[in-house]
């Protein structure tokens, strides 16, 4: 009799596209598991993400504002959630392994520091004799080195693929890892637009004419347009692709954003400090490494003490890395109660 596990495999081959990736065809994890009889081996994935301590703290990590005053701005956590329905939206119109995609786009922040690109711009020259600093290296990182203290989540070659090479470089081996690639920008540029505009940054005739035209005024009609442009230049391709002319105001889209919001004084005028908290901990840990958790321990005698510190301090969340820092380098006398 077979499994539900094997069931759900059966189905996939009989419903997905051939340019998918089926559960049963994965190239498996580095250390070899026992299947399920439940759930495949994306949904595993899945689910260990979704289990992980890294997946929560990102609540409490910054997407573009620091400390907000207001409780409807993109967190690290609500942008991943928004990069996983979009993407599964267009994995299932394509006939794409859904839990694949899931998978991809839940893991593919799990390695961002706090205070979002600022403190990802800190660490990165403060590890530069390691290399630097990039958050979807780190992404991978935390799935492989530091999860369940040390341990890594084990999960399949082709999740990882898709979180590593989720926003730079080569294009993900899957089309479902180049699902999440393109939805994350999707995501991004539209949901920081909101919170831009809910910030008092930008109003809403600020936006060139030529995005209005051609997306529309509105977020959700915005988000509809460029799935559906997504869907119908994609399908029956082997690429993950817009057309052009969509893609063009997509570029135009994130040039806007870029020069308006992630340059914009007011936007960052609290960045200034990031870099003296970032650095502050950073450094008291590599001369203390005796303070660090005794996880981050074992991480530092096995990797180095730079590679450990660097995972202690880009785990934390914005609030966590205040009180640190506090902890350390204010007087009790002085704090503000």
């Amino acid at each position: 009799m077979n499994t539900v596990r094997e069931k759900i495999e059966q189905s996939e081959k009989q419903i997905l596209s051939p340019l998918a990736v089926l559960a049963c065809e994965s190239r498996g994890r580095e250390t070899p598991e026992p299947e399920s009889d439940v759930r495949t081996c994306f949904q595993r994935d899945v689910d260990r993400i979704t289990h992980s301590k890294s997946f929560r703290r990102m609540m409490h990590k910054t997407q573009v504002f620091l400390q907000p005053e207001g409780d409807h701005y993109r967190t690290r956590l609500t942008h991943t959630l928004e990069v996983s329905r979009i993407s599964r939206t267009i994995a299932r119109a394509l006939s794409l392994n859904e839990d694949l995609t899931e998978a991809i786009a839940l893991g593919h922040d799990l390695g961002h520091t706090p205070f979002g690109h600022a403190g990802e711009r800190a660490l990165n020259e403060l590890m530069e004799d390691l290399g630097g600093f990039r958050h979807y290296e780190q992404s991978l990182r935390v799935v492989d080195r530091v999860e369940k203290d040390g341990m890594g989540l084990n999960l399949t070659y082709e999740v990882r693929n898709g979180i590593v090479r989720h926003t730079n470089g080569e294009l993900p081996c899957s089309l479902e890892g180049q699902v999440v690639r393109l939805s994350d920008r999707v995501a991004y540029v539209n949901h920081d637009l909101d919170d831009a505009i809910r910030a008092g940054i930008l109003v809403a005739e600020d936006v060139p004419e030529e995005i209005t035209c051609a997306l529309g005024d509105r977020y959700s009609v915005r988000i509809d347009k460029i799935i559906r442009d997504i869907i119908e230049a994609s399908r029956d391709r082997d690429t993950i692709t817009m057309h052009p002319e969509i893609y063009f105001v997509l570029d135009s889209f994130h040039d806007f954003m870029f020069q308006s919001v992630y340059k914009n004084p007011k936007a960052k005028s609290e960045e200034t400090k990031v870099f003296g908290i970032i650095e502050g901990l950073f450094s008291y840990y590599m001369k203390n490494p005796d303070k660090l958790p005794e996880d981050y321990r074992a991480i530092s005698q096995r990797d180095g003490l730079m590679r450990g510190v660097g995972d202690y301090v880009s785990g934390m969340t914005d609030k966590y890395a205040m009180y640190m820092y506090g902890e350390i380098y204010i007087p009790a006398a002085w704090k503000v109660m």
